[in-house]
């Protein structure tokens, strides 16, 4: 029951330098002990947000809007690896090792994104927080790893 497919993939990764502000892709980023650099997240458990990619169709068939990673507002979009089985576990992404805390809901931005009903699009599928466990560097295209318990 631990294992996985295979691996998963980082394929995108954005920061944001303050609150509502634009999101901007980068290709690689440091991750600190509170949290991507040059990022206004939260420290602690929701240090980093993770989304599947598999997901953003899925939002973008229920809302009728294209759900791109930066109108979602989430840090990291990781496909080929089911993230919701990760839940509680350490991954690896890079040289950093993060640990999937809990589900992430959608904000309240979500129906500025997407329109009248999107917030209820993300519903469930808004991807996942993660605390620093060991800060690293990620890029796109770095393999996500659960680490062995």
């Amino acid at each position: 029951m631990a294992r996985q497919v295979r691996d998963g993939r980082v394929d995108w990764i954005g920061l944001r330098s303050a609150r509502r502000a634009d999101i901007r892709a980068v290709d690689g980023v440091d991750v600190t002990e509170d949290g991507l650099a040059g990022d206004h997240g939260h420290a602690g458990k929701r240090a980093v947000t993770l989304i599947q990619a598999e997901h953003l169709p899925v939002i973008t068939a229920l809302c009728g809007t294209q759900a791109a990673p930066e109108r979602l507002r989430r840090n990291l979009v990781v496909s080929g690896i089911n993230l919701a089985s990760l839940r509680g576990r350490d991954v690896r992404i890079g040289t950093a090792v993060l640990h999937l805390t809990g589900p992430c809901p959608p904000c309240s931005r979500m129906e500025e994104e997407l329109g009248p009903g999107g917030y209820q699009a993300v519903r469930h599928h808004g991807g996942w927080y993660a605390q620093v466990v060991t800060p690293g560097a990620v890029a796109v295209g770095d393999a996500v790893l659960p680490v062995a318990a």
